[in-house]
C-alpha cells in the first residue's frame, strides 16, 4: 500500500493537535506537529520569511517519513493555498471550527481553503476522527 500524507490545517487553537493525536495511532502515522518541529529546532520566526521555512521544514521532514514507507500526519495552521499546495498532502482537513486565532497576525493572512477533503465544522475530535478515518480509507485505499 502507498503511505499517505495527510494534512490538518486551521487557525491556531482551532482544534488540530487535538484531533491528529488521535488519528496519528489509527494510521500507526509519524506525527509532524508544528509546534514541537519549531520547538525541535528552535525557530520561533513568524515573519514571512519564517514561515516560509517552516512549511518547507515541515514538507521535508513529511517527505523523509515517506521514503521510510510511513504515513505521515501533519498539524500546522497553512495558512494560505500556496502553503497547502506546496505541502501537497495526499488529504486535506480544514479545521473550520472558529472564526479568529488568538494571533491577529495569522488571521489577516489565513485564506480559507477551496480544496480540501474534509471540513472539520465543531470540536469533537473522537467523532471527527472516527468519521475522517472512513472517509481516508475509502478514498486512499488502493
Amino acid at each position: 500500500m502507498i503511505k499517505k500524507k495527510i494534512l490538518i490545517m486551521g487557525l491556531p487553537g482551532s482544534g488540530k493537535t487535538t484531533l491528529a493525536k488521535l488519528l496519528v495511532p489509527m494510521f500507526n502515522a509519524v506525527w509532524l506537529n508544528a509546534d514541537k518541529v519549531r520547538e525541535e529546532v528552535n525557530d520561533w520566526d513568524f515573519s514571512s520569511t519564517g514561515r516560509t521555512r517552516q512549511a518547507d521544514r515541515m514538507k521535508t521532514y513529511a517527505q523523509q517519513a515517506l521514503d521510510k514507507n510511513r504515513n505521515v500526519i501533519a498539524d500546522f495552521v497553512c495558512p494560505t493555498e500556496q502553503t497547502r499546495a506546496d505541502f501537497g498532502a495526499d488529504y486535506i482537513v480544514w479545521m473550520d471550527t472558529i472564526k479568529e486565532g488568538r494571533f491577529e497576525d495569522t488571521n489577516k493572512m489565513f485564506e480559507q481553503p477551496t480544496n480540501y477533503d474534509f471540513k472539520v465544522t465543531h470540536k469533537d475530535a473522537q467523532m471527527w476522527a472516527y468519521l475522517i478515518k472512513q472517509d481516508i480509507q475509502e478514498k486512499l485505499n488502493d
